[in-house]
């Protein structure tokens, strides 16, 4: 059964978003994290929290993110910036906005992600435009890391790129988080996407010009021996993702759907 395959690819490209985006222990610079760790040198938590507060608002698109969330999970809001802003005061080193951005991304995702699949179908529609709109622009960047971020890996380089693309990250943050806030409000039950579902998958990617050596790359999880150029497997993957929007409702949802709820898990 390729169905599960299907998903977790799906799945697999969500989960490398939210954790790419995190630029852990500012690892990009170096220099920024020194003069962090004397920033907090009191120790004092209520002042860590002002900085991380501070260093969020003065990130735009990644301010109305933790702006939403405050306003709709409260609770988790409270929680992560206590957290983050605890760690701050204890170990005198502040971490990247980004790091701020993508644990947050986490954390919601973890503990409400499940929420997503029961949202309405155009809040979940959105979560995967949004995701397509990062692939797109990590394939302009560099087709060797559009591969690995198509199977979930990410690394420098992708950290890089997202600390650069910071409105199409945040974008994808809030499609997820809204698409949550939605189901929260839904709570819409959906059966499982069937195996037909998958055979007319299967025939838009064969109608869009993939062939059987992509389109098993692509639902098996693994490169073929030798591996397809990063080019064309690049090129297969957005394929894959701009298929998945044609799928007829609700199939389409369904597949969406499915995929929220394992990456939840994930």
């Amino acid at each position: 059964m390729h169905l599960e395959k299907i998903l977790a690819l799906l799945a697999a490209t969500l989960v490398a978003i939210a954790a790419g985006v995190g630029l852990t222990w500012m690892a990009l610079n170096p220099a920024a994290r020194m003069a962090s760790m004397g920033a907090a040198a009191s120790g004092d938590k209520g002042s860590a929290r002002q900085q991380i507060e501070t260093l969020i608002a003065a990130t735009p698109d990644y301010a109305r993110y933790f702006a939403r969330l405050r306003e709709t999970f409260t609770a988790d809001y409270e929680a992560a910036i206590n957290d983050f802003a605890a760690r701050f005061a204890e170990t005198k080193e502040e971490q990247s906005v980004d790091y701020y951005l993508s644990e947050a991304v986490r954390r919601i995702r973890t503990s409400h992600g499940a929420l997503a699949a029961k949202a309405e179908p155009e809040p979940i529609a959105r979560v995967f435009e949004k995701q397509l709109e990062v692939l797109q622009a990590v394939a302009r960047e560099d087709k060797r890391m559009c591969v690995a971020f198509l199977y979930g890996a990410t690394n420098l380089d992708f950290q890089q790129f997202a600390a650069s693309r910071r409105q199409i990250v945040s974008d994808m943050a809030l499609a997820g988080l809204e698409a949550i806030v939605s189901g929260q409000a839904n709570r819409i039950e959906r059966t499982a996407p069937t195996e037909a579902d998958f055979r007319v998958l299967e025939n838009a990617l064969t109608a869009q010009g993939l062939g059987k050596v992509e389109i098993d790359a692509l639902l098996d999880g693994k490169m073929p021996d030798p591996p397809l150029e990063d080019a064309r497997m690049c090129g297969a993957g957005q394929t894959y993702f701009e298929v998945l929007k044609t799928l007829p409702e609700p199939a389409r949802t369904k597949v969406y759907g499915l995929a929220l709820e394992l990456m939840s898990r994930s």
